[in-house]
């Protein structure tokens, strides 16, 4: 059984402080025994006994006998007794602690380190149960010291911190964090090692943290001067030496998988057993050791990982120098010269065919193979980052606009691609399924954001359109709008305004030809001749007016006189501009007696005007079918090019086109199809197509710029020469890049018409004419 002392006389110092002492020790050194209630409860109580005495208050009755939740309320006593206590406590911790360390000096490294960190986890257990044996104590003397300033005076669980941190820590730190730091190299080095002795010993390093100013507030000073910034340094030593031997004898690509693994390291080192606040610090120098001072060589090993795709490689590049400040500025540099010769360099292998002839397809394939190459090496080896994307969108603009099909003009590319966006909304077998046209749409609007002259696009793409709704050809109407729609978020309304409106035409061509139909469907003699009309707006829709007269032929004179009739009272004032050129129309052969097969032709208006005169005899001369149809010289040629060379007609004198040349009618003509199809471009005309259609674009440019100047100068009043200028590039880059001397032709234009004047006395400087 305990055998416990009896409690001292309340008055009695010497008695009280050796029953105390007793009591002390066995919790210091021997708490393993265990420590009962009773024993606990009597060393309390002996604490309040001798700082509550009557012998220093005379007159004073004690209360009776609490425990330590109790709440005391007269602390008189305590105020005046407790700095016996308080000082025989501080000298017995002082002897407590050299005894420890005093046996320390028998360990070295491991065996040091077990023996601190045994000791500490012992002492510190020990030293909340005296704290709270002296809660009395606490509650009243060291809290009045301590509310009248004494800064040497603290709760007794921070005295037993700040007696290790004098009598123990200040004498043994340097030998325990030198067996610290070889335990940490080891385990750097491969070995196993025990890393709690490590965590314990930064925990005691971070407990020692006391505030001077304020013992209740703890501080990170200790563990930052005498771990931290040791343990950081040595680090920086060694991987000084381990990367510098390594780079010498290895690769730069293994150097590379080194040096992630070191920092991968590092950084599960913080979170095993080191304070979080080392984090930064210590990756920050490993970074500096194992990045910064070996950037020149993963430099130059860039080029040839891109030269060789290998994504794994550049990615572990660009994570190891993103850590450090301009590290990947070298690198964007790069990539976007990588990606222009790239882009250049496939566009030259198609060039062969030739700028002119080049196949659309062909073109717009070799351009998204390479963004699309490029583009998965941002998002997998580089992750997205924004210098990265910006690099890539740099070099397509360069080689989209710039390349070997582009020499003769920077408007090939907008061409190439709104005829490949035809051949993919025209009718044909090839067109791919609705799903992957989606796609392919997609990926022409990849192409489309870097072309620079979009106005040249919407030229071509617009006249294109208009072809495949005036005949019918669109594959898909679902298509089309969604065209549109990706057009129009992409450069905003304005741009396919006139493009909508087209649809809308059309919807409103069917009712009136519903409409015209309803109204005629009575009258005798129309039946074999079905007629249809579209009404376009001459605004929105990109048709040029014919360059020649043409007799209509009598066979379809009557309903078209009824059409126009029925138009002009449906909507008077408005005046119809017929553009014969775009019509169309089908004839069945009735002349073939040697065949029973009833031919159908597709024939252009033009065609149909000269092979009904065919109904009144089997030949005619140039001359005479010039007459007839009112056709000029150049467009009659091409017509009966066609048709001879189809055989329709046969050249019985002469060339085609030539005065006096002659036409029969084939009246053996024979062909394994029943459709023939003889409404077909001339090569001539489609290239003064292309030539008007880039004339066109120039005239709007002009126009644009000079809206544009007169926008800027109606807002600004005055501006200097040069800030007129690039503000207009800037306003019309969206849709082409303005040319400065084209900006200087307008701004001149614009003083002629004195919207603009000179400001006098002052250069370069221009006005706007209100």
């Amino acid at each position: 059984m305990e055998s416990n002392p009896p409690l001292p006389a309340p008055n009695d110092l010497a008695a009280t402080w050796a029953f105390l002492e007793n009591g002390i020790d066995q919790i210091m050194n021997r708490l393993e025994e265990g420590l009962s209630y009773k024993r606990y409860m009597d060393l309390y109580t002996g604490i309040y006994n001798y700082c509550t005495s009557s012998r220093m208050n005379p007159g004073f009755a004690s209360e009776p006998l609490a425990g330590p939740g109790s709440n005391l309320n007269n602390n008189r006593g305590a105020n005046l007794m407790g700095s016996d206590l308080y000082q025989n406590l501080q000298r017995y911790l002082e002897r407590h602690l050299f005894t420890i360390r005093e046996n320390s000096t028998q360990y070295m490294d491991e065996n040091l380190l077990r023996y601190y960190t045994r000791h500490w986890e012992k002492y510190t257990t020990a030293s909340s149960y005296v704290h709270h044996v002296f809660r009395y104590l606490n509650r009243h003397w060291v809290k009045r010291e301590i509310d009248e300033g004494r800064k040497t005076v603290y709760d007794v669980y921070t005295l037993t911190l700040v007696s290790w941190r004098e009598h123990m820590f200040k004498h043994v730190e340097r030998h325990v964090m030198t067996a610290v730091l070889k335990l940490i190299e080891r385990q750097r080095n491969g070995e196993t090692v025990e890393t709690g002795l490590v965590k314990s010993v930064v925990e005691s390093f971070v407990a020692l943290g006391l505030d001077d100013a304020d013992s209740s507030k703890s501080t990170l000073d200790v563990y930052k001067d005498h771990f931290e910034r040791p343990f950081v340094e040595a680090s920086e030593v060694y991987y000084k030496k381990e990367s510098e031997k390594f780079v010498s004898e290895n690769s730069v690509t293994d150097y590379m998988k080194k040096a992630e693994t070191r920092l991968s390291e590092e950084e599960n080192r913080v979170k095993m057993y080191l304070h979080t606040s080392t984090n930064k610090p210590l990756i920050t120098t490993c970074e500096a050791v194992l990045v910064k001072n070996h950037t020149d060589i993963m430099w130059d090993e860039f080029q040839n990982l891109l030269n060789m795709d290998k994504l794994d490689d550049l990615h572990r590049m660009y994570s190891l120098l993103s850590r450090i400040p301009e590290g990947l500025d070298p690198l964007r540099t790069r990539f976007e010269e990588h990606v222009r010769k790239a882009g250049l360099s496939a566009i030259e292998k198609i060039a062969d065919q030739g700028g002119e002839t080049m196949e659309p397809k062909t073109y717009v394939d070799a351009l998204l193979e390479v963004h699309r190459k490029y583009n998965d090496m941002v998002t997998t080896a580089f992750r997205g980052e924004a210098g990265f994307v910006a690099s890539l969108d740099k070099a397509c603009r360069e080689f989209v606009n710039r390349n070997n099909v582009c020499k003769s003009s920077t408007s090939k590319s907008p061409e190439l691609l709104a005829r490949f966006c035809d051949s993919l909304l025209r009718k044909s077998a090839k067109n791919p399924e609705e799903g992957d046209l989606e796609d392919v749409l997609n990926n022409i609007m990849t192409v489309f954001k870097y072309v620079e002259d979009k106005d040249v696009f919407q030229k071509f793409y617009s006249k294109m359109l208009a072809k495949r709704l005036v005949n019918g050809t669109s594959a898909s109407e679902d298509a089309e709008s969604s065209m549109i729609s990706k057009l129009k978020e992409a450069c905003g309304f304005e741009y396919t305004s006139k493009l909508q409106r087209m649809f809308t035409d059309m919807g409103l061509s069917k009712d009136l030809n519903d409409q015209f139909k309803d109204r005629f469907s009575t009258d005798a003699g129309d039946q074999q001749v079905d007629f249809s009309v579209l009404v376009l707006g001459t605004a929105s829709w990109p048709l040029q007016p014919s360059t020649t007269n043409f007799i209509i032929p009598e066979e379809v004179e009557k309903t078209f006189h009824k059409f126009k009739m029925f138009y002009q009272n449906k909507h008077s004032g408005r005046k119809l501009n017929w553009l014969f050129h775009l019509s169309k129309g089908e004839l069945k052969t009735n002349y073939l007696k040697a065949s029973k097969t009833t031919y159908t032709f597709q024939v252009s208006t033009y065609q149909m005007g000269i092979l009904l005169q065919y109904n009144k005899d089997t030949t005619y001369t140039f001359e005479e079918l010039s007459q007839s149809t009112d056709l000029n010289a150049e467009v009659l040629s091409g017509q009966l090019g066609i048709l001879v060379k189809a055989k329709v007609l046969l050249l019985s004198n002469g060339a085609v086109g030539e005065p006096g040349s002659r036409y029969d009618l084939h009246m053996d003509f024979k062909s394994k199809k029943v459709r023939i199809q003889l409404n077909v471009p001339v090569k001539s005309e489609q290239k003064v197509e292309v030539e008007e259609t880039h004339k066109t674009v120039e005239e709007d440019r002009k126009l644009l710029m000079q809206a544009a100047i007169v926008r800027i100068m109606k807002t600004r009043k005055t501006m200097k020469h040069v800030a007129l200028v690039n503000e207009v590039i800037s306003q019309l880059s969206n849709r082409f890049k303005p040319k400065i001397p084209d900006i200087k032709k307008c701004i001149d234009v614009l003083l002629e018409k004195e919207y603009l004047e000179r400001v006098e006395g002052q250069k370069d400087m221009f006005s706007y004419v209100a």
